[in-house]
């Protein structure tokens, strides 16, 4: 109970820092930091940086011109009104002579306008914050640094903040806005129906999470657990037999005393060579129902007809397990040369002192040559398993998530997670329910990431073989 407190006191502590820092800094601070609080780059002024307070008076009041402006497009306004409209969604319902408020852009801008306040408060603060280390700068030296000092500054020693801002910037843009709409999405009820611009849509709360898991009944919940558990199944197989497939096959090709390794690895290269679509249509063609190795196993007497091992497969399994060995000839070539760096950067003073203690072969295997290939390749494996659980070229290349199963709401047997997703956004417009996916995908992802890796030895003994 006593660790828990602490652990709360520790967090609230944290949280609380920014605003008593705030709070000290108005306190403590001059009249013009006192007046940056109110007008940004007063205080710069106050003190002689006159550029860099006019820079961050700018940004003042082009965020108040935008914010009480509310300019529009496509009659959709931003700016404050944009905040209205994130919480109402609209209110105009669409006929045939009248369209509808477009609820869609409203989300949109709503999320745009929260990014763009939320770089105006960042702003804010660091013209705060400019002015108060001026306070400290005249009281420590007499004076504060020009506009050029400050510049040759940002191009000198703090260079890395000038070129990481605008990859900053970019990630925000371009990454966490997209991230953020998508996920209010899945609090809406966005569907095909609600797209044409003559119907809005509305806030329906964790609606289409619990559609997901409380509606045994329901056609979504009694799809979703087999998905899940079959997206979890393939991710197992398909990263360990990838895995330790290719591990064998370095091992193999590496082993002292075979010619040709070059050749060898060669070889198998050429699979990674070839585009995958490419080669996993190929794949099913080869084998499908009239390909070559149907007719090879009808004329042979193996079976006495064509037989379908995908798409219409006569058992879902058939079809599974179909996938996982081709995912085998596409992801061991992968595995065998990261394992073959690992093994090549193996110290031979192991395997001599090894030796000399008269170790066997497989003992040196098992002591020396995995646990290092694993120490190395626990980032990969990792990676792997992640890619794996959201991996849709083999799925769709080959089956489109087929065969079909009754009740499938659109999920057919071999269809993932992200299959499922694709087929319900692209086909179906289903936009709410697919967002709910992708959120549920992400949880997954980010615990194994992150659970897995922080109780693997590369993060635990990160120094063991350097």
């Amino acid at each position: 109970m006593e660790n828990n407190k602490t652990g709360i006191n520790r967090f609230l502590t944290k949280i609380s820092k920014p605003f008593v820092r705030f709070y000290n800094r108005f306190m403590d601070g001059s009249l013009g930091t006192k007046m940056s609080h109110f007008v940004m780059g007063s205080g710069n002024v106050y003190h002689g940086q006159i550029i860099k307070g006019l820079i961050y008076f700018i940004i003042q009041a082009g965020y108040a011109l935008f914010m009480i402006t509310c300019p529009e497009v496509n009659k959709t306004p931003l700016g404050y009104k944009a905040f209205i409209n994130l919480i109402t969604l609209g209110t105009q319902e669409g006929d045939i002579f009248t369209p509808a408020d477009n609820s869609m852009l409203m989300l949109l801008f709503g999320v745009v306008t929260i990014g763009i306040t939320l770089m105006y408060l960042f702003a804010y603060n660091s013209g705060i914050k400019s002015s108060y280390k001026a306070d400290q700068d005249i009281k420590n030296y007499g004076k504060v640094t020009s506009f050029k000092q400050d510049a040759k500054e940002m191009l000198g020693n703090r260079f890395y903040i000038t070129m990481l801002t605008p990859a900053a910037l970019g990630a925000v843009v371009f990454t966490l806005l997209p991230t953020i709409f998508m996920i209010l999405i899945a609090f809406t009820n966005y569907d095909k129906e609600r797209q044409a611009g003559l119907k809005l849509f509305d806030w329906v709360g964790f609606d289409n999470f619990t559609a997901f898991f409380t509606n045994p009944t329901g056609e979504i919940a009694a799809r979703f657990l087999p998905v899940l558990a079959w997206t979890l199944i393939w991710a197992f197989f398909a990263t360990f037999l990838n895995y330790y497939g290719g591990i064998l096959l370095a091992l193999l090709i590496n082993r002292k005393g075979l010619k040709g390794k070059k050749i060898f690895r060669a070889i198998f290269v050429l699979t990674i060579a070839i585009p995958q679509f490419v080669s996993l249509l190929a794949m099913r063609n080869l084998i499908g129902e009239y390909g070559p190795l149907q007719n090879f196993l009808v004329q042979t007497g193996i079976l006495s007809e064509p037989m379908s091992f995908l798409a219409n497969a006569p058992n879902v399994w058939t079809a599974r397990i179909t996938i996982i060995l081709i995912n085998l000839w596409v992801g061991i070539p992968y595995s065998m040369l990261l394992a073959s760096g690992a093994i090549m950067n193996i110290p031979e003073s192991l395997y001599e002192a090894a030796k000399i203690d008269g170790a066997r072969k497989f003992t040196i295997l098992r002591k020396i040559t995995m646990p290092y290939i694993v120490f190395i390749t626990t980032p990969y494996l990792i990676s792997s398993f992640v890619g794996n659980i959201t991996s849709f070229n083999i799925i769709y290349l080959l089956t489109s998530g087929n065969p079909k199963v009754t009740g499938g709401y659109i999920a057919g047997g071999t269809d993932l997670l992200v299959t499922w997703l694709y087929k319900l956004t692209i086909d179906e417009q289903q936009y709410n329910l697919g967002a709910v996916i992708g959120i549920l995908t992400f949880l997954i992802t980010s615990i194994v990431t992150l659970v897995t890796y922080r109780r693997s030895k590369s993060y635990k003994e990160e120094d063991a073989f350097q």
